[in-house]
């Protein structure tokens, strides 16, 4: 007899409390500050013990840190999918895209979460800790597209450009509430860099 329809349901329901986890937590940080929110709150928010808490999360941080993680994926993955021919800008244009496109599609929780974690200075530092390996995997897939060492100046260049627009584009979103549309202003960032991106 086979388990994988109860392992399926398994998945589903850990990704349930997860999701319920998240959004409680997200609406709770958003609504009384970072510093001002306990665990237990978010546990009894979305109607789990503290203890089920720490078995998806370490800490109020690894909510929002989570939250990170997939805008990171979403830009990796993107890139990867770009035809090779397309120019540097395009692509990692493009790549950058995925997540402000995101936040634009889910603006009201995204505009929350995303002020909240450039407001606080404790995930506004695990933020640029995740940038980090955005930034190696962004110059890593770089390098393999143009068939350049992974040392090499331009790619790290390249995605430090792109990473260095992705910001400002989130943080003017950010300050705007939402009036401004990232995609937009994406375009406009990368009308500015891209010919620097595509002197290769």
């Amino acid at each position: 007899m086979s388990t994988r329809p109860e392992v399926s349901l398994a998945q589903r329901k850990r990704q349930l409390v997860s999701d319920e986890l998240t959004e409680a937590a997200l609406q709770l940080l958003a609504l009384k500050g970072f510093d001002g929110v306990t665990i237990d709150e978010i546990a009894t928010t979305a109607g789990v013990s503290k203890r089920t808490f720490f078995r998806y999360f370490a800490s109020k941080e690894d909510v929002v840190v989570q939250f990170l993680t997939d805008m990171g994926t979403g830009m990796s993955v993107e890139l990867t999918a770009r035809p090779g021919a397309e120019p540097p800008s395009v692509a990692l244009k493009n790549a950058v895209s995925v997540p402000l496109a995101d936040c634009a599609g889910h603006s009201d929780r995204a505009l929350r979460v995303v002020q909240l974690i450039l407001r606080t200075p404790a995930l506004h530092a695990r933020f640029l800790e995740r940038q980090e390996q955005w930034h190696d995997d962004l110059a890593a897939q770089m390098a393999h597209r143009l068939g350049l060492a992974p040392d090499d100046l331009y790619p790290r260049l390249a995605a430090g450009m792109a990473l260095s627009a992705f910001n400002t584009v989130l943080r003017r979103w950010s300050d705007s509430d939402s009036a401004e549309d990232p995609v937009e202003l994406t375009d406009r960032a990368f009308a500015v860099i891209a010919p620097a991106l595509d002197a290769v």
